[in-house]
C-alpha cells in the first residue's frame, strides 16, 4: 500500500533492459553517443518538432531550473501558480541558477486565471531601474493537486504571455499523465498550443532518472549547454540517461505507464468515493488523489502500512479532525493493494 510518491516506485522492467543493452564496452562521453543520437530523434518525431533542441538531465529540478534560467534575465519575473512545484518544492533553484530571477505567484488558485496572470503582467512596471522586469510563465501540468489545464487553457495563458512578448514554460514532470488524460499529441500540449520550452518527466513515470528538456526553438540550445555544463549537470556516462530515454519512449511505454497509474488512481478514487468519511478536495485528473480522512483513520491506515503525506499531526487532536492528505498511484501500484486500502478505509 506505497502510495507516498511515484517517485517511489520501481524503475521499468523493459527501461532496466535498455539501460542495460548500453552497458556493454565503451563509448563518447557527455551526449556523444548513438543512444543520445536516437533518443534525440525519437523525441523529435514524438513531438513533430524536428529543429527543436534536445536534451537529457537526471533530475525533475534541474531540467526546470536549467530551462528556466535559459530563459530568464537575473532582473526578471517568472510568473506562476503560488503552488507551483518550482515554489513549493525546489529550494529555490530556479532563483539560484537563473542568477536573481523573482517568483511571481499568480492569484491563490492551483491552476493561473488568465485575467489574474494578465493583471500581474500589466501592473508590472518597465523601464524603471527599480524595479523587477518581466519575464516567462511557467505552467505545471500535471498540477501540484493533480488536475490538468486543458488545452484551451494551456492556450489562454500562452496567449497573455505572447501578448507580453513573453516565453512560456511547461513543467511536464507528470506530462504522459496529462497527455494520456487530454487524449492529445505531445505537439497539441506544447508548441501548438504555445508553448516554447518543456520538461519532459521520465522519473516519475517508470524511469529510473531522467528527463528531458526541449526548446522548440534552438536558438536557446548554446546557453541551455553552457548553464547545464556551470551547473554540473552535464553527466559524463551520459549513455545510460539516452538509453532510458530510449526505453522509456520505444513501443509508447511511456504512454502505457502513464495509462496504467492514471487507471490505478480513478480507481482509487471511485472506492474513495463511496467511503463517507472521505472527502475528495480536487479532481482527480491523473494519478495524483488529494482528499480528508479523520486523523483516526489515518493513523489506522499507516498502522496498517499504508505509507502516503499527510498534511496534519496524527499524534495530536481529536480523532474525527479532518486531515488532508495525497496519494499518488505509479504503474506499478496492485490492485490488491488498493483493494487493501479502500478495505481498510470503509471498515473505518
Amino acid at each position: 500500500m506505497f502510495f507516498a510518491s511515484d517517485n517511489s516506485g520501481p524503475v521499468a522492467p523493459a527501461i532496466m533492459a535498455a539501460m542495460a543493452d548500453a552497458n556493454s564496452g565503451h563509448s563518447m562521453a557527455y551526449g556523444n553517443d548513438p543512444w543520445m543520437e536516437k533518443a534525440q530523434a525519437e523525441i523529435r518525431e514524438v513531438f513533430e518538432a524536428p529543429e527543436a533542441a534536445v536534451y537529457l538531465v537526471s533530475t525533475g529540478t534541474a531540467a526546470n531550473a536549467l530551462a528556466l534560467s535559459t530563459l530568464t534575465s537575473p532582473f526578471q519575473a517568472i510568473y506562476c501558480s503560488p503552488l507551483a512545484h518550482i515554489v513549493e518544492d525546489e529550494c529555490n533553484a530556479p532563483e539560484f541558477f537563473s542568477g536573481g530571477a523573482r517568483m511571481s505567484p499568480v492569484g491563490n488558485s492551483v491552476k493561473i486565471n488568465p485575467d489574474a496572470l494578465r493583471d500581474v503582467i500589466a501592473g508590472q512596471a518597465q523601464g524603471d531601474v527599480h524595479c523587477t522586469q518581466r519575464g516567462p510563465l511557467s505552467i505545471t501540468q500535471v498540477t501540484e493537486r493533480g488536475t490538468v489545464y486543458t488545452l484551451d487553457e494551456i492556450r489562454a495563458l500562452t496567449r497573455i504571455a505572447q501578448d507580453f512578448d513573453l516565453p512560456t514554460h511547461l513543467d511536464g514532470a507528470r506530462f504522459a499523465n496529462a497527455q494520456v488524460a487530454l487524449g492529445c499529441t505531445p505537439a497539441d500540449m506544447t508548441w501548438r498550443a504555445g508553448i516554447d520550452a518543456v520538461s519532459f518527466g521520465g522519473t516519475k513515470n517508470g524511469c529510473m532518472g531522467v528527463e528531458a528538456v526541449i526548446f522548440f526553438d534552438p536558438a536557446h540550445a548554446w546557453q541551455f549547454e553552457l548553464r547545464r555544463k556551470r551547473a554540473g549537470h552535464l553527466v559524463s556516462k551520459h549513455r545510460y540517461l539516452a538509453a532510458q530515454m530510449l526505453g522509456y519512449l520505444q513501443k509508447d511505454l511511456w504512454l502505457t505507464l502513464a495509462k496504467t497509474s492514471n487507471a490505478k488512481g480513478a480507481a482509487l478514487a471511485e472506492g474513495l468515493a463511496t467511503i463517507p468519511d472521505a472527502s475528495l478536495a480536487h479532481p482527480v485528473d491523473a494519478n495524483m488523489l488529494f482528499l480528508t480522512l479523520p486523523r483516526a483513520l489515518h493513523v489506522k491506515l499507516q498502522a496498517a502500512g499504508a505509507r502516503y503525506a499527510v498534511m496534519g499531526d496524527l499524534t495530536a487532536g481529536a480523532d474525527d479532525d479532518a486531515l488532508m492528505c495525497r496519494l499518488v498511484c505509479d504503474w506499478s501500484i496492485s490492485d490488491d493493494a488498493i483493494d487493501q486500502f479502500l478495505t481498510l478505509a470503509r471498515a473505518g
